[in-house]
């Protein structure tokens, strides 16, 4: 069977894969989720969900630095990469040797199309499809929560400070919590900032992530310094930068972190 993945890259495989190697850490705990532990035989360092798979799968690197060598030795017939995650040139050798599959995602109906899509290619349609059904439906009572527009500034890094800026899966989950995104479309996808242009764009509420940085209860007293007039709260990565079936358990998550910023 031919498939076409989110970049429009075709596929062709016979049969529903038994040796996956997937290099999206959202998209392993999908895999999870799916029931495919048999079939999946690689994964990254930063797959770290379920924590069993990550203590005994096979690690074939990072996201970005893709150990070769092993994967050629687990001989896999699918891989399952993210364009944003995982570098060009590496999606790009990896498709010379075998099937590569590569999402795309900038929305909840992106990440729906990458679930109903996996779960085609991986022979769990039925499964897919009712976890899709479900996260529309989680999301559709969030949209339905009482909420205020609220100016946040989302950090992913520190030294430089870096923020998720627009046209980012992020700053869509932001507006999915009528939180409004200071950051300018000018600054770029990932705009670097300084202490005083976090000042200058005049957030209410500054969101420290716990990834890829993880920030901690050090750097939200460091910010709560630096910015007394301001709430930081620190804020758990996985629930908006997560696009697999970790979207199932995000808005009730982001229920309650709308519940705690509306004190501002």
């Amino acid at each position: 069977m031919k498939f076409i993945d989110q970049i429009g890259h075709t596929i062709s495989i016979e049969s529903p894969p038994r040796r996956i190697i997937s290099l999206v850490p959202s998209q392993t705990e999908l895999l999870a989720y799916f029931g495919l532990q048999e079939e999946v035989v690689g994964i990254t360092k930063f797959c770290i969900h379920p924590e069993e798979w990550f203590r005994s799968k096979t690690r074939v690197g990072g996201t970005k630095i893709v150990n070769f060598q092993k994967v050629e030795e687990l001989n896999p017939d699918l891989i399952i990469c993210n364009k944003e995650e995982n570098k060009e040139s590496d999606v790009k050798a990896l498709m010379e040797k075998y099937p590569v599959w590569t999402s795309d995602i900038h929305n909840l109906e992106d990440a729906l199309n990458m679930i109903n899509s996996v779960g085609e290619i991986t022979g769990k349609t039925d499964i897919a499809q009712n976890l899709s059904f479900q996260i529309k439906r989680n999301f559709e009572e969030l949209r339905h929560t009482e909420k205020e527009a609220i100016r946040v500034l989302y950090l992913i890094w520190k030294n430089p400070c870096m923020a998720a800026g627009k046209d980012t899966f992020i700053d869509y989950m932001l507006s999915q919590c009528n939180f409004i995104n200071v950051c300018h479309a000018s600054q770029g996808r990932y705009p670097e900032l300084t202490l005083e242009q976090i000042r200058e764009l005049r957030p209410q509420v500054i969101l420290l992530s716990s990834e890829p940085f993880p920030f901690s209860e050090k750097h939200l007293r460091e910010f709560n310094l630096y910015y007394p007039g301001i709430l930081s709260v620190l804020v758990d990565g996985e629930y908006f930068s997560w696009y697999g079936s970790r979207l199932l358990q995000a808005p009730p998550y982001l229920k309650n972190l709308i519940q705690n910023c509306i004190k501002v």
